[in-house]
């Protein structure tokens, strides 16, 4: 069971991670608001942004594209690293009538899509 400091170490953590994440938030917000104000509207005549508009763009592209360059599940590899070698091997191991048929049907599957 957990004891009474070991409860409180972890609130002050995870409200310590709490302020740093909003106030890094605050921080990039600023800085998207200096680039853009400092780049666009010269570059493709669009309005100034203004400090809460650009915190807000961030938080609408954190939702929109995902993460924000922290860990991805899996270490931080795609889905299928590490797998190549494992298709590499299987496609070599074939016949040459078993790749045919392989490719018959991805082709029959993306022509599906069209």
């Amino acid at each position: 069971m957990f004891n009474q400091d070991n409860q409180s170490f972890r609130m002050r953590r995870g409200m310590g991670f709490a302020i740093v994440a909003v106030g890094g938030v605050l921080v990039v917000g600023g800085v998207v608001m200096y680039l853009w104000n400092a780049i666009l509207p010269s570059a493709i005549h669009v309005e100034v942004l203004s400090y809460w508009q650009a915190v807000g763009l961030l938080i609408l592209c954190r939702i929109l594209f995902g993460n924000w360059g922290g860990r991805h599940r899996g270490g931080g590899k795609p889905p299928f690293a590490g797998k190549s070698a494992m298709w590499r091997e299987k496609w070599m191991n074939m016949s040459d009538e078993e790749r045919a048929q392989f490719k018959e049907q991805w082709k029959k599957r993306c022509q599906s899509r069209d």
